[in-house]
């Protein structure tokens, strides 16, 4: 049922993991001012001549951009018309149109108007967004037709907790956004000490790193506690179980990354991933939210 929304949900997908990924390829080779302060057009020209290295990056970033907003667009149209009986769906459709306009929006505001540190923490944290209702709308076409697709019924303090780590988590993603683009990824040189220090002074650059690391290892643990208490009481429900794995595998992979960007310099492969990962965690802990809406908690 509904192949080819299913293809073009998955080609859509992939095709904002890679929009994510150039934007961390942007911020990491700071490459955000290639097309100067000119916007759609880059220097004025639509095919930019002799171009840098750095414009290549900035402009092809804009195309991608540009044709997957365009992909999104359909894909929520498409999917408004097909799946439209599933509760989710014309949420998740508008919730994605509205976020890849504005993630644009933000893209173009920070092209024309400067390079503001919050503007472009905002900017990935909307990319995050955007990458999750999508692959939510595609979830929901894979999912139509089936038997049982996940009702769960659970008790309320176990919702709420879900909920309030879900919360947080997107609050991490804010404090990694700002700790990359105010420049303070290496402010603190080794790990797990900070400049030799348990607690190293709480202000500027290394503050805000500091408070990075603690803020991830706070999601590390609240986690993993997620995932116990899942095992425990609700082991019957897999997709429960699994998403919940899956979340731990993420975590511990997005925490070694973050050590590996001290460890390695801020090594451009490392920082791309670790955006990237905690992208897929958010998005995983996105869907765990959804399934956990569709029964009242008891």
């Amino acid at each position: 049922m509904h192949r080819s929304l299913k293809i073009f949900g998955t080609l859509t997908s992939i095709g904002m993991v890679i929009v994510l990924m150039q934007g961390a390829l942007v911020t990491k080779t700071e490459s955000g001012e290639g097309c100067g302060a000119t916007w759609p057009l880059c220097f004025g020209e639509v095919i930019p001549t002799n171009p840098a290295i750095e414009t290549i990056i900035e402009y092809s970033h804009r195309i991608v951009s540009g044709l997957l907003g365009a992909m999104v667009i359909i894909l929520a149209i498409w999917a408004w018309r097909k799946l439209s009986h599933i509760r989710e769906t014309k949420v998740m459709a508008i919730l994605a149109v509205l976020f890849i306009i504005f993630q644009g929006l933000l893209g173009a505001g920070a092209v024309v108007f400067g390079q503001s540190h919050a503007i472009l923490a905002l900017h990935f944290g909307i990319s995050a967004i955007s990458l999750a209702t999508v692959a939510l709308l595609t979830t929901l076409a894979f999912e139509d037709g089936k038997p049982n697709p996940p009702a769960l019924i659970v008790k309320k303090g176990y919702k709420g907790y879900i909920l309030a780590v879900f919360a947080y988590c997107y609050a991490v993603i804010y404090t990694g956004a700002y700790v990359k683009h105010t420049q303070a990824t290496l402010a603190c040189g080794d790990f797990p000490l900070c400049n030799g220090q348990w607690i190293p002074m709480l202000s500027g650059p290394v503050g805000a790193h500091f408070f990075h690391r603690v803020a991830g290892t706070l999601l590390l643990i609240l986690l993993v506690v997620a995932l116990i208490w899942t095992l425990r009481k609700y082991s019957h429900y897999r997709s429960l179980v699994w998403t919940h794995i899956l979340c731990v595998i993420l975590v511990l992979t997005q925490y070694a990354t973050g050590i590996s960007i001290v460890l390695t310099g801020n090594e451009l492969f490392v920082a791309m991933m670790h955006a990237l990962i905690v992208s897929i965690l958010f998005t995983t802990l996105c869907y765990i939210v959804m399934i956990l809406s569709r029964n009242k908690a008891v």
